[in-house]
């Protein structure tokens, strides 16, 4: 698929972020929109940013959606079909995501499986719901958003990262059975695998709202008390701290983890939509995910060790931990 004139794509998570980036850069092409998240108010910006640049004529829809509910996805569908006008899709990129549920011993179980069902299930959703609008399109694409936690498990060896990188694990796994299915059974169909590392989105920021959490100067003492004892873990002196003051930090690395990343979420856009041009299936974004591929494949026993996060940071890369 080398020219996204006149497509139809649906973007999941298209409030911020890389599916913001994409939806941009996308309907700038000509390619028509339509982008789901659960933060509406976020929509509304990406789509005054794309119709800012887009040609006349390109349509860009947004529709309020939990992508970890399959009703909501299947109404978000319906929606597509009646608001386009459209009997098929061209490009569906399962993008959405959030953090949270780090320890599968000491987080809430409300809270893990939230996390895992949106990175998981909106995945699994996207693609059951979509797939047929897929194949009957003349050539169409799947892009799921895995992560380097898709096969490296972990944030650092002090750091608990179950949930979130569970799903990625999963996510990986399930696209690339999807290339092998699809060459069979829709051969015009293809799919491919993203896995970013550090990117420069709000997903720090907005994981704690869809979490029910609120901003970060919101967080009950429970959780900053869970946060003081993870920062200790990591060396940080910070056991006597004040709880606001525990806020302040949580709230900073936020928007540090967002404005200073070593890859923006434009350029994983541009990434991840050359590698659809050239009919990639396995999508490295940023040089620290490339980096952290190869010394996951070279050393996979000392992946998990303290050893490996010096070495690997030793490269300048991941150094927030991230």
């Amino acid at each position: 698929m080398k020219d996204f004139r006149g497509k139809l794509a649906v973007i999941t998570g298209g409030g911020t972020g890389m599916g913001r980036a994409l939806a941009q850069q996308l309907s700038a092409e000509g390619c028509h929109v339509a982008m789901c998240d659960v933060l509406s108010e976020n929509m509304v910006e990406t789509k005054r940013l794309c119709e800012a640049d887009a040609p006349a004529g390109v349509r860009v829809t947004t529709h309020p959606c939990d992508v970890s509910k399959e009703a909501e996805m299947i109404a978000f569908r319906d929606a597509v079909v009646a608001h386009h006008e459209t009997d098929h899709i061209n490009l569906l990129f399962n993008n959405a995501g959030i953090g949270g549920g780090g320890s599968i011993l000491n987080d809430d179980r409300e809270e893990w499986e939230r996390t895992f069902g949106v990175c998981w299930y909106g995945v699994y959703y996207g693609t059951r719901v979509f797939l047929p609008l897929l194949v009957a399109s003349q050539e169409g694409y799947i892009v799921n958003t895995s992560s380097v936690n898709g096969f490296w498990a972990c944030l650092g060896p002090d750091t608990a990262h179950t949930a979130y990188s569970t799903a990625k694990f999963a996510v990986k796994g399930f696209t690339e059975a999807l290339v092998v299915e699809l060459r069979v059974n829709a051969p015009h169909v293809k799919a491919a695998v993203v896995m970013p590392g550090h990117i420069g989105t709000s997903i720090v920021i907005n994981s704690s709202k869809v979490l029910g959490k609120g901003e970060a100067m919101d967080m009950s003492a429970k959780d900053v008390a869970r946060m003081r004892d993870q920062l200790v873990k990591r060396g940080l002196p910070v056991a006597d701290v004040e709880d606001d003051q525990i806020r302040a930090m949580i709230q900073q690395f936020g928007i540090i983890f967002r404005d200073h990343a070593p890859t923006t979420a434009t350029q994983a856009a541009q990434v991840i939509l050359d590698g659809v041009r050239n009919d990639k299936w396995r999508i490295l974004v940023g040089e620290d995910a490339k980096v952290l591929d190869r010394m996951v494949r070279e050393s996979p026993e000392d992946a998990y060790e303290k050893s490996f996060m010096e070495a690997l940071q030793a490269t300048g890369h991941l150094r927030m931990g991230g």
